[in-house]
Protein backbone atom coordinates (compact mmCIF):
# COMPACT_ATOMS: atom_id res chain seq x y z
CA UNK A 1 0.00 0.00 0.00
CA UNK A 2 3.08 2.64 0.11
CA UNK A 3 4.23 3.54 -3.23
CA UNK A 4 8.17 2.64 -3.34
CA UNK A 5 11.48 4.69 -4.89
CA UNK A 6 9.56 8.00 -3.76
CA UNK A 7 11.14 10.50 -1.49
CA UNK A 8 8.83 10.95 2.27
CA UNK A 9 9.23 13.64 5.10
CA UNK A 10 10.93 11.93 8.05
CA UNK A 11 11.70 15.09 10.10
CA UNK A 12 11.55 18.69 10.36
CA UNK A 13 14.88 20.32 9.71
CA UNK A 14 15.32 21.24 13.71
CA UNK A 15 14.29 18.24 15.08
CA UNK A 16 17.30 16.39 13.90
CA UNK A 17 20.69 17.11 15.68
CA UNK A 18 23.40 15.29 17.82
CA UNK A 19 21.03 12.77 19.66
CA UNK A 20 19.18 10.27 17.05
CA UNK A 21 15.61 10.44 16.59
CA UNK A 22 14.07 7.20 15.30
CA UNK A 23 11.12 7.30 13.02
CA UNK A 24 9.20 4.28 11.63
CA UNK A 25 8.29 5.38 7.72
CA UNK A 26 6.36 3.01 5.07
CA UNK A 27 6.69 0.16 7.63
CA UNK A 28 10.66 0.51 7.70
CA UNK A 29 12.24 1.42 11.63
CA UNK A 30 14.77 4.86 10.31
CA UNK A 31 17.23 6.49 12.71
CA UNK A 32 18.66 9.96 11.54
CA UNK A 33 20.98 12.01 13.43
CA UNK A 34 23.39 15.11 12.46
CA UNK A 35 27.35 14.25 11.52
CA UNK A 36 29.45 16.96 13.04
CA UNK A 37 29.27 18.58 9.55
CA UNK A 38 25.71 18.88 9.70
CA UNK A 39 25.11 16.54 7.09
CA UNK A 40 22.59 13.97 7.87
CA UNK A 41 23.22 10.11 8.57
CA UNK A 42 20.11 7.67 7.88
CA UNK A 43 19.89 4.17 8.92
CA UNK A 44 17.99 1.22 9.65
CA UNK A 45 17.44 1.26 13.25
CA UNK A 46 18.60 -1.77 14.10
CA UNK A 47 21.97 -2.86 15.16
CA UNK A 48 22.89 -5.63 12.61
CA UNK A 49 24.42 -8.19 15.65
CA UNK A 50 21.08 -8.29 17.96
CA UNK A 51 18.76 -5.60 16.55
CA UNK A 52 18.38 -3.83 19.12
CA UNK A 53 17.37 -0.32 17.97
CA UNK A 54 20.38 2.17 16.91
CA UNK A 55 18.36 4.72 18.04
CA UNK A 56 18.76 3.75 21.84
CA UNK A 57 23.11 3.76 21.37
CA UNK A 58 25.50 6.42 21.88
CA UNK A 59 27.11 8.82 19.71
CA UNK A 60 30.82 9.30 19.57
CA UNK A 61 31.73 11.63 17.38
CA UNK A 62 30.19 10.45 13.64
CA UNK A 63 29.78 6.91 14.89
CA UNK A 64 27.20 5.13 16.92
CA UNK A 65 27.71 2.88 19.16
CA UNK A 66 25.29 0.13 20.27
CA UNK A 67 23.80 -0.27 23.83
CA UNK A 68 24.05 -3.82 24.32
CA UNK A 69 27.09 -5.37 22.88
CA UNK A 70 29.26 -1.87 21.88
CA UNK A 71 29.18 -2.53 17.98
CA UNK A 72 30.84 0.32 16.72
CA UNK A 73 29.28 1.86 13.18
CA UNK A 74 30.29 4.77 10.94
CA UNK A 75 27.55 7.53 10.35
CA UNK A 76 27.31 4.94 6.99
CA UNK A 77 27.03 2.11 8.25
CA UNK A 78 29.71 0.01 8.00
CA UNK A 79 31.41 -1.78 11.38
CA UNK A 80 34.61 0.13 12.58
CA UNK A 81 35.06 -1.61 15.88
CA UNK A 82 33.59 -4.83 16.71
CA UNK A 83 32.29 -5.73 20.52
CA UNK A 84 35.45 -8.03 21.22
CA UNK A 85 38.15 -4.67 21.10
CA UNK A 86 41.07 -6.82 19.77
CA UNK A 87 38.79 -9.25 17.27
CA UNK A 88 39.77 -7.74 13.77
CA UNK A 89 36.71 -5.27 12.04
CA UNK A 90 34.22 -8.05 9.85
CA UNK A 91 34.24 -5.53 6.48
CA UNK A 92 30.97 -7.70 6.24
CA UNK A 93 29.30 -6.47 8.95
CA UNK A 94 26.88 -3.23 7.54
CA UNK A 95 23.78 -1.52 8.60
CA UNK A 96 21.49 -0.27 5.81
CA UNK A 97 21.53 3.23 5.01
CA UNK A 98 19.40 5.52 3.59
CA UNK A 99 19.45 8.09 1.33
CA UNK A 100 18.56 11.88 3.29
CA UNK A 101 18.29 15.12 1.81
CA UNK A 102 17.12 18.49 3.44
CA UNK A 103 14.94 20.92 1.10
CA UNK A 104 11.89 23.39 2.19
CA UNK A 105 13.12 23.51 6.14
CA UNK A 106 12.40 19.38 6.06
CA UNK A 107 14.60 16.15 6.10
CA UNK A 108 13.11 13.60 2.90
CA UNK A 109 14.38 10.41 3.31
CA UNK A 110 14.49 7.97 -0.32
CA UNK A 111 12.40 5.19 0.38
CA UNK A 112 13.26 2.00 -1.96
CA UNK A 113 15.69 1.44 -4.06
CA UNK A 114 19.38 3.73 -3.19
CA UNK A 115 20.59 3.57 -6.78
CA UNK A 116 17.26 5.72 -7.78
CA UNK A 117 17.10 8.41 -5.69
CA UNK A 118 17.34 11.22 -7.30
CA UNK A 119 17.46 14.84 -5.63
CA UNK A 120 15.50 16.13 -8.53
CA UNK A 121 12.32 14.13 -7.72
CA UNK A 122 11.66 16.31 -4.88
CA UNK A 123 8.36 18.12 -4.98
CA UNK A 124 8.85 21.71 -5.82
CA UNK A 125 7.44 23.23 -2.65
CA UNK A 126 9.12 26.61 -3.49
CA UNK A 127 6.82 28.65 -1.15
CA UNK A 128 8.57 26.70 1.87
CA UNK A 129 11.90 28.46 1.16
CA UNK A 130 11.04 31.56 -1.11
CA UNK A 131 12.58 34.72 -0.79
CA UNK A 132 9.29 36.96 1.12
CA UNK A 133 7.91 34.02 2.61
CA UNK A 134 7.92 32.84 5.91
CA UNK A 135 6.99 29.10 6.50
CA UNK A 136 6.17 27.22 9.53
CA UNK A 137 4.06 24.48 11.50
CA UNK A 138 4.04 21.64 13.35
CA UNK A 139 3.95 17.60 13.36
CA UNK A 140 1.38 14.75 14.91
CA UNK A 141 1.27 11.36 15.09
CA UNK A 142 -2.20 10.41 13.64
CA UNK A 143 -3.56 6.52 14.42
CA UNK A 144 -5.13 6.58 10.89
CA UNK A 145 -4.55 5.43 7.56
CA UNK A 146 -2.52 8.05 6.21
CA UNK A 147 -4.95 8.47 3.14
CA UNK A 148 -7.99 8.78 5.37
CA UNK A 149 -5.91 12.27 5.58
CA UNK A 150 -5.83 12.42 2.51
CA UNK A 151 -9.46 11.87 1.64
CA UNK A 152 -9.91 14.45 4.20
CA UNK A 153 -7.73 17.19 3.22
CA UNK A 154 -8.86 16.48 -0.67
CA UNK A 155 -12.39 17.56 0.44
CA UNK A 156 -12.77 20.61 2.48
CA UNK A 157 -16.43 20.53 2.62
CA UNK A 158 -16.09 18.80 6.13
CA UNK A 159 -14.89 22.12 7.42
CA UNK A 160 -18.24 23.46 8.07
CA UNK A 161 -18.94 20.38 10.47
CA UNK A 162 -15.65 19.99 12.20
CA UNK A 163 -14.23 23.28 12.14
CA UNK A 164 -17.26 25.76 12.59
CA UNK A 165 -15.52 28.14 14.75
CA UNK A 166 -12.42 28.58 12.10
CA UNK A 167 -12.70 27.88 8.49
CA UNK A 168 -16.17 26.61 8.89
CA UNK A 169 -19.15 27.70 6.70
CA UNK A 170 -21.83 26.95 5.29
CA UNK A 171 -21.68 27.89 1.78
CA UNK A 172 -18.40 25.17 1.33
CA UNK A 173 -21.75 23.14 0.93
CA UNK A 174 -23.62 25.34 -1.69
CA UNK A 175 -20.16 26.03 -3.98
CA UNK A 176 -19.80 23.63 -6.69
CA UNK A 177 -15.85 21.63 -6.92
CA UNK A 178 -14.03 21.30 -9.88
CA UNK A 179 -11.89 17.67 -9.76
CA UNK A 180 -9.47 16.85 -12.08
CA UNK A 181 -6.49 14.19 -12.57
CA UNK A 182 -3.30 15.07 -14.34
CA UNK A 183 -0.35 13.24 -14.78
CA UNK A 184 1.51 13.76 -11.56
CA UNK A 185 -1.62 15.09 -9.33
CA UNK A 186 -5.18 15.37 -8.40
CA UNK A 187 -6.76 19.14 -8.41
CA UNK A 188 -9.65 20.01 -6.51
CA UNK A 189 -11.23 23.52 -6.86
CA UNK A 190 -14.11 25.65 -5.17
CA UNK A 191 -14.95 29.48 -5.94
CA UNK A 192 -17.27 31.29 -3.42
CA UNK A 193 -18.30 34.29 -4.46
CA UNK A 194 -19.46 37.53 -2.36
CA UNK A 195 -19.74 35.54 1.41
CA UNK A 196 -19.38 36.47 4.99
CA UNK A 197 -15.46 35.28 5.64
CA UNK A 198 -14.88 32.61 8.00
CA UNK A 199 -14.08 33.48 11.62
CA UNK A 200 -10.16 32.82 10.85
CA UNK A 201 -10.36 34.62 8.12
CA UNK A 202 -11.64 38.00 8.97
CA UNK A 203 -8.85 39.51 10.44
CA UNK A 204 -6.79 40.05 7.00
CA UNK A 205 -10.12 41.63 5.22
CA UNK A 206 -11.55 43.98 7.72
CA UNK A 207 -14.46 43.41 10.10
CA UNK A 208 -18.15 42.97 8.39
CA UNK A 209 -16.40 42.80 4.89
CA UNK A 210 -17.83 40.34 2.34
CA UNK A 211 -15.20 38.25 0.33
CA UNK A 212 -14.59 35.96 -2.94
CA UNK A 213 -12.96 32.87 -1.42
CA UNK A 214 -11.05 30.38 -3.35
CA UNK A 215 -9.36 26.59 -1.97
CA UNK A 216 -7.07 24.89 -4.41
CA UNK A 217 -6.14 21.77 -3.58
CA UNK A 218 -3.42 19.58 -4.92
CA UNK A 219 -3.02 15.82 -3.99
CA UNK A 220 0.86 14.99 -5.23
CA UNK A 221 2.11 11.74 -4.99
CA UNK A 222 3.23 9.78 -2.96
CA UNK A 223 1.64 11.65 -0.19
CA UNK A 224 0.85 15.50 0.01
CA UNK A 225 -1.32 18.05 -0.50
CA UNK A 226 -0.62 21.64 -1.46
CA UNK A 227 -3.54 23.56 -0.94
CA UNK A 228 -3.81 27.25 -2.58
CA UNK A 229 -6.45 29.50 0.22
CA UNK A 230 -7.25 32.63 0.46
CA UNK A 231 -9.84 35.60 0.14
CA UNK A 232 -10.09 38.81 -1.01
CA UNK A 233 -12.87 41.58 -1.42
CA UNK A 234 -16.20 40.60 -2.96
CA UNK A 235 -16.15 41.68 -6.27
CA UNK A 236 -13.04 42.99 -6.58
CA UNK A 237 -12.06 41.48 -9.62
CA UNK A 238 -9.68 38.04 -8.97
CA UNK A 239 -11.30 35.13 -9.94
CA UNK A 240 -10.23 31.20 -9.78
CA UNK A 241 -8.18 31.16 -12.72
CA UNK A 242 -6.22 34.43 -11.58
CA UNK A 243 -5.97 35.46 -8.36
CA UNK A 244 -3.08 36.47 -5.98
CA UNK A 245 -1.43 33.68 -4.48
CA UNK A 246 -0.79 34.92 -0.60
CA UNK A 247 -0.86 31.67 1.32
CA UNK A 248 -0.67 27.95 1.28
CA UNK A 249 -2.04 24.82 3.40
CA UNK A 250 1.45 22.62 3.65
CA UNK A 251 0.49 18.96 4.21
CA UNK A 252 3.17 15.90 4.30
CA UNK A 253 1.49 12.50 5.63
CA UNK A 254 4.17 9.95 5.65
CA UNK A 255 2.81 6.42 6.96
CA UNK A 256 4.41 4.99 9.67
CA UNK A 257 2.31 1.57 9.58
CA UNK A 258 -1.10 0.77 7.56
CA UNK A 259 -2.91 2.19 10.57
CA UNK A 260 -0.90 5.20 11.76
CA UNK A 261 0.93 7.97 10.33
CA UNK A 262 2.87 11.35 10.60
CA UNK A 263 1.24 14.01 9.44
CA UNK A 264 3.61 17.35 9.17
CA UNK A 265 1.47 20.58 8.72
CA UNK A 266 2.34 23.67 8.33
CA UNK A 267 1.60 27.19 6.11
CA UNK A 268 3.57 29.28 3.95
CA UNK A 269 2.53 32.45 3.08
CA UNK A 270 3.81 35.82 1.48
CA UNK A 271 5.33 37.94 4.18
CA UNK A 272 3.81 41.27 5.27
CA UNK A 273 4.98 44.56 6.80
CA UNK A 274 5.46 44.65 10.45
CA UNK A 275 6.17 42.12 13.06
CA UNK A 276 6.40 38.46 10.98
CA UNK A 277 7.11 36.28 13.72
CA UNK A 278 4.15 37.16 15.36
CA UNK A 279 1.74 36.83 12.27
CA UNK A 280 3.39 33.00 11.89
CA UNK A 281 2.73 32.17 15.36
CA UNK A 282 -0.65 33.36 15.61
CA UNK A 283 -0.96 31.01 12.20
CA UNK A 284 0.83 27.91 13.46
CA UNK A 285 -1.47 28.56 16.61
CA UNK A 286 -4.94 28.43 14.63
CA UNK A 287 -3.62 26.12 12.47
CA UNK A 288 -3.09 23.61 15.15
CA UNK A 289 -6.17 23.73 16.70
CA UNK A 290 -8.03 22.89 13.40
CA UNK A 291 -5.69 20.25 12.35
CA UNK A 292 -6.01 18.35 15.85
CA UNK A 293 -9.78 18.51 15.60
CA UNK A 294 -9.14 16.43 12.26
CA UNK A 295 -6.87 13.87 14.41
CA UNK A 296 -9.69 13.75 16.65
CA UNK A 297 -12.12 12.51 13.64
CA UNK A 298 -9.48 10.39 11.67
CA UNK A 299 -8.62 8.37 14.38
CA UNK A 300 -11.96 8.07 15.55
CA UNK A 301 -12.90 7.06 11.86
CA UNK A 302 -9.77 4.39 11.88
CA UNK A 303 -11.36 2.73 14.85
CA UNK A 304 -14.58 2.50 13.60
CA UNK A 305 -13.00 1.31 10.05
CA UNK A 306 -11.52 -1.65 12.12
CA UNK A 307 -14.57 -2.03 14.28
CA UNK A 308 -16.77 -2.82 11.32
CA UNK A 309 -14.93 -4.85 8.35
CA UNK A 310 -17.89 -5.80 7.33
CA UNK A 311 -19.19 -2.36 6.15
CA UNK A 312 -17.00 -0.30 3.29
CA UNK A 313 -16.27 3.48 2.97
CA UNK A 314 -19.21 4.84 0.64
CA UNK A 315 -18.15 8.13 -2.05
CA UNK A 316 -20.52 10.52 -2.54
CA UNK A 317 -19.83 13.61 -4.87
CA UNK A 318 -17.93 15.35 -2.54
CA UNK A 319 -15.19 12.57 -2.24
CA UNK A 320 -14.04 13.02 -6.05
CA UNK A 321 -10.69 14.07 -4.69
CA UNK A 322 -10.03 11.77 -2.01
CA UNK A 323 -11.36 9.31 -4.76
CA UNK A 324 -9.44 10.40 -7.54
CA UNK A 325 -6.33 10.63 -5.42
CA UNK A 326 -6.54 7.24 -4.38
CA UNK A 327 -6.94 6.14 -7.85
CA UNK A 328 -4.15 7.77 -8.74
CA UNK A 329 -1.69 6.16 -6.36
CA UNK A 330 -3.06 2.72 -6.61
CA UNK A 331 -2.43 3.09 -10.47
CA UNK A 332 1.35 4.23 -9.86
CA UNK A 333 1.64 1.42 -6.99
CA UNK A 334 0.37 -1.44 -9.55
CA UNK A 335 2.57 -0.15 -12.62
CA UNK A 336 5.39 -0.49 -10.16
CA UNK A 337 4.29 -3.59 -9.29
CA UNK A 338 4.37 -4.51 -12.77
CA UNK A 339 7.79 -3.58 -13.38
CA UNK A 340 9.39 -5.16 -10.35
CA UNK A 341 7.62 -8.67 -12.05
CA UNK A 342 9.18 -8.12 -15.43
CA UNK A 343 12.47 -7.29 -14.25
CA UNK A 344 12.66 -10.94 -12.12
CA UNK A 345 11.05 -12.58 -15.47
CA UNK A 346 13.81 -10.94 -16.87
CA UNK A 347 16.39 -12.09 -14.74
CA UNK A 348 14.87 -15.81 -14.73
CA UNK A 349 15.01 -16.12 -18.36
CA UNK A 350 18.66 -14.76 -18.00
CA UNK A 351 19.94 -17.30 -15.43
CA UNK A 352 18.31 -19.94 -18.14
Amino acid sequence: MFLQNQWYVAAWDHEIGYDPVSRTICGIPVMLYRRMDGTIAAMRDACPHRLLPLSMGMREGDNIRCRYHGLLLDSHGQAVEMPMRGDDVNQSVHCPTLTAVERFRLVWVWIGDANQADESALPDYWMCEEPGWVFDGGLYHVKCDYRLMIDNLMDLTHETYVHPESIGQSELLEAPIETRTEADRVIVRRWMANVEPPPAWRGPTGAGGRVDRWQICNFIPPASVLIDVGTVPAGSGPTLDDHPVRSFVVDFMTPETETTCWYFWGAARKAGDGDHRTGTDRTKTVQGRVFMQDVEVLEAQQKSILANPDMKLQAYNIDAGGVRSRLLLQRLIKAQRDGAKAEKTREAAKAH
